[in-house]
């Protein structure tokens, strides 16, 4: 679509896709906090499902585009390569949302029901791995198994934090650790909802920001494209590091709202929520282009897999273990994930470099 365009003005519409997105994304999510407090949905399973396809619908529209023009590259590094980089929007929540706060974001935030959707993140990754190794022609009316079950381990892990937010048998129900934070997971949503006003307003924000996310998705996929080819940049170094950068933008701004509500648990929450269900997205990915993705993944999927893996394990440890001090301004789970994933990127362009024949 952009191909023929000069760089300057391929970078201007990547750009500019970015801030719609930014600014959208952000309307949107609030919007989707605000529905689910006014039609009860709360943090119950339609809670969850809602606000995890509306913070991802940049994904969604990037993955649909990639794949209907056949560039499964950009849509499985974009998937791949977004939960590692929205895992390290957890870093920067910890460096600059904590404010006057003297212990780190997981400290504050230590629950068992955020254990279980750190556990989420990791099983789909691992079905997604798992599903690389499985012949191409294992399909079936646009359907293969891997992708199917990734679904279904996405639903039932959902179902189970469901569960957990309703009380789990330890001594605190809630699976809260002591001293953390001092109003329950959410209250934020219910400040924003009883600010709102009428219930019509945030249903038109949420269907005008979703269609601006939907369509910024797209030209940011299209420009992105063209702008890696034209730079000779491998289209999964560039899905896995700037564009799913510029689509991570409104997961900080909503991150660090949370986080200024002292609603910490929803920050992680929302980070590994979305996060478990970008692998959902092979399934649209799959049916919309007729083949069977994940099989046709490269080292660098694979690679980039294994670092979401190992990014969503260090905090899940900083979780359970809640580091109380603070090493240059952030925790030293934050900063493991930061210098493990500035290492892991470098890696990348050997292994795509490798992959390459070179």
């Amino acid at each position: 679509m952009f191909d023929h365009l000069p760089l300057i003005a391929q970078i201007g519409i990547f750009l500019a896709s970015a801030a719609v997105i930014w600014i959208a994304g952000v309307k949107l999510s609030d919007a989707t906090d605000i529905l689910s407090v006014r039609f009860g949905l709360g943090q119950a399973l339609g809670g969850m499902i809602l606000l995890a396809i509306a913070t991802n619908l940049p994904e969604v529209a990037i993955t649909a585009s990639a794949a209907w023009s056949g560039d499964l590259g950009v849509a499985v590094g974009n998937i791949l390569g977004g939960i590692a980089i929205q895992t390290v929007v957890l870093a920067v929540l910890d460096l600059f949302g904590m404010g006057a706060e003297k212990v780190p974001l997981t400290y504050r935030a230590a629950s068992l029901t955020l254990v279980i959707e750190g556990v989420l993140v990791i099983a789909v990754l691992i079905v997604a791995v798992m599903a690389t190794q499985l012949p191409p022609s294992l399909i079936v009316a646009r359907l293969t198994p891997d992708t199917i079950l990734i679904a279904l381990f996405w639903a039932g892990g959902i179902w189970l934090i469901g569960r957990a937010n309703r009380g789990l048998p330890w001594h605190n129900a809630s699976g809260g650790a002591p001293d953390t934070q001092k109003q329950p997971r959410g209250h934020s949503k219910e400040a924003r909802s009883k600010a709102a006003g009428a219930a019509a307003k945030p249903i038109l924000i949420f269907a005008v920001g979703a269609v601006a996310t939907l369509v910024a998705g797209v030209t940011i996929e299209e420009s992105g494209t063209a702008l890696a080819d034209k730079i000779g940049m491998s289209g999964v170094v560039f899905g896995a590091t700037i564009l799913a950068a510029a689509t991570a933008l409104p997961e900080v701004s909503t991150g660090l709202a949370s986080t200024k509500m002292k609603d910490y648990q929803l920050a992680i929450s929302d980070i590994f929520g979305g996060n478990a269900f970008l692998p959902v997205l092979f399934l649209l990915a799959t049916l919309m282009s007729g083949k069977a993705v994940l099989p046709h993944a490269q080292a660098t999927d694979i690679y980039l897999a294994a670092l979401g893996i190992l990014l969503t394990c260090i905090y899940i440890a900083g979780l359970i273990f809640r580091p109380g001090r603070r090493v240059a301004g952030m925790g030293i789970d934050s900063l493991a994930v930061l210098i493990l994933y500035a290492v892991g990127i470098g890696g990348l362009f050997f292994v795509a470099q490798k992959a390459g024949g070179g």
